[in-house]
């Protein structure tokens, strides 16, 4: 909760009003009560990199402080969040990878990833799933929340630990292959990952089934001799 001054017309004195600020709260948990799993991913848009889901069952007891869209976080804080939820709460991260993707296409595979993710848990009664679409053949009755990770706990908790969970794997990927700036932009495609993947090659790492990296090895097959 914030603070707002104004002054009252013919008046001197400041009046301070509370501005109230919003975010995710645990009443949808709340509502449906019982086992309530929070499900998010992280990876749709890199040109390299499995995409990552992850499920998180809050206590409700033991909810950690500041818990938000990852992406309204630091890298920091993201951690160490995590840490607070791998002690209070049950995390579970589900992973689709790039010959998946390739197969699949990503929307499928990210829908496999967050089931991988569901089936790492114990039987939970209902899944809160970040998004406008539901993964098909879910254990349990789900319900998808466009925004999620602002809205609900669960949610949020889960955006935070596939954020984490995935840019440690870039991370790794990134010192077996040097020169993509995997460790800064995560596989996204950034200016310098496009360059890098002309200077240097396409790795095994990369999903062929995006635009700009089957363009290069398409026009690689293309040239002759």
């Amino acid at each position: 909760m914030g603070l707002v001054a104004f002054f009252v017309a013919g008046g001197t004195l400041p009046c301070i009003l509370p501005v109230m600020t919003t975010g995710p709260d645990f009443t949808l948990e709340t509502e449906l009560g019982g086992r309530v799993a929070g499900l998010d991913e992280v990876g749709r848009g890199p040109l390299a990199g499995p995409v990552t889901a992850a499920a998180v069952v809050l206590d409700p007891a033991e909810i950690p402080e500041g818990l938000n869209d990852s992406k309204k976080l630091t890298a920091g804080r993201r951690t160490a969040l995590l840490e607070c939820l791998l002690e209070r709460a049950e995390v579970s991260l589900g992973w689709a990878s790039v010959e998946e993707i390739d197969a699949l296409n990503i929307r499928n595979a990210t829908f496999l990833a967050m089931t991988r993710a569901l089936a790492g848990l114990a039987p939970v009664d209902h899944a809160l799933v970040d998004g406008n679409a539901l993964p098909p053949d879910l254990p349990c009755p789900a319900t998808a929340i466009v925004k999620g990770d602002g809205k609900s706990l669960s949610i949020a908790a889960a955006s935070i630990a596939a954020k984490v969970g995935r840019d440690a794997h870039m991370m790794a990927l990134s010192r077996q292959y040097p020169g993509y700036g995997w460790e800064k932009n995560a596989g996204y495609p950034t200016a310098d990952h496009r360059q890098a993947l002309l200077d240097i090659g396409v790795t095994p790492h990369h999903r062929r089934s995006f635009k700009p990296v089957h363009n290069i090895l398409y026009q690689e097959k293309s040239v002759t001799p």
